[in-house]
């Protein structure tokens, strides 16, 4: 399966190219930045602190698209909502980690999946996916007369806050 990055030079992005470079059935199709980025031209393979793959980050999100099966996205809500557009409109899997989006977002980004398979999650750690459920079940258990309260706390780079976890 053919894989392409989005946010590709971010903490998230260079995790997710070292992770399917790791797996086996997977390939690296592409990675891209902002347009602006300083990585614009670098290896993705030695930014991400791997072998030189031959592989540039580029900021053209239509050939990524156009040149994967699934695209991985930890970016931010807008350029989020762009690439499922894309997913869409070439009938792509779009695995989504990126937090912080507002109601009518996350409606635009429903409707979306009616052409794409998009997945969406605020975390993608199967632990904390456990915790969801298992808070949902404790919610319904508990009454009005339950005082709860989510505390969190997070690396300095942390860019979204309450985190999408939290609000889930």
């Amino acid at each position: 399966m053919k894989i392409g990055i989005v946010g590709a030079a971010g903490r998230m992005g260079l995790a997710n190219i070292r992770q399917v470079i790791q797996t086996p059935g997977l390939e690296l199709a592409g990675a891209i930045e902002r347009p602006d980025a300083a990585e614009l031209g670098k290896d993705a393979g030695l930014l991400a602190g791997i072998d030189k793959l031959g592989i540039a980050i580029t900021s053209d999100p239509v050939a990524l698209f156009k040149a994967s099966d699934a695209v991985i996205d930890f970016t931010r809500p807008e350029p989020t909502l762009a690439f499922a557009a894309l997913a869409a409109e070439h009938a792509k899997i779009h695995v989504i980690g990126t937090t912080g989006f507002e109601p009518t977002q996350i409606d635009r980004l429903k409707r979306f999946g009616g052409k794409a398979r998009i997945v969406h999650s605020p975390n993608m750690s199967l632990c904390v996916n456990l915790l969801f459920a298992l808070v949902k079940q404790a919610a319904a258990a508990l009454d009005d007369s339950f005082d709860i309260e989510i505390l969190e706390m997070h690396h300095r780079h942390k860019v979204d806050a309450p985190s999408g976890p939290a609000l889930a």
